[in-house]
């Protein structure tokens, strides 16, 4: 019996709507976290005090519609080689705790005001990330390649928290 490498191909065929479902879901998440970050922008993040690397605030509306639909690309990748294997399921799980974590941190930082409580959140946020690149590796090194970019988004976003938590006690 031949063994499939890390880097097998997937188990089904190419589904369009599977695909758009997975970006969807990424996607949605982040415009229903919009929600709570857009109207605090001007009422409540113009008012603090940034660090000098903080960048403009139209920056974030483009990197992560883009990170969603990476993430929800790589999500396809891993899901399509079947959730009855336990390693594309547990993938699965900690993708969606990732996702949950994502959508919790702009409820915590934009609706709660609480920078600390956010610092807890995406550092928690970042290690879920970390886990599942390399998870994600394992069964398929183009999804871990397409997380990358949100790892060190991530990364940024949270030296780019902390900072702000330590300029606004």
């Amino acid at each position: 019996m031949k063994r499939r490498s890390h880097g097998s191909r997937p188990k089904k065929s190419f589904s369009i709507i599977a695909l758009g479902g997975w970006i969807l879901l990424c996607e949605a998440v982040g415009l229903v976290a919009g929600m709570f970050t857009i109207p605090q922008i001007p009422v409540w993040y113009a008012t603090l005090m940034k660090p000098s690397f903080s960048p403009p605030n139209w920056v974030f509306g483009p990197v992560w519609t883009i990170l969603y639909a990476l993430m929800g690309i790589a999500a396809y990748r891993i899901w399509i080689l079947g959730i009855k294997n336990p390693a594309v399921r547990t993938n699965i799980v900690l993708f969606t705790a990732q996702l949950v974590f994502n959508f919790l941190w702009s409820f915590i930082f934009f609706s709660l005001h609480s920078i600390p409580a956010a610092f807890v959140d995406i550092s928690i946020l970042w290690i879920l990330i970390v886990f599942l690149v390399v998870r994600m590796e394992q069964l398929d090194k183009t999804a871990g390649y397409l997380m990358t970019p949100y790892l060190l988004w991530v990364s940024f976003a949270m030296v780019l928290n902390y900072s702000l938590w330590l300029l606004n006690p």
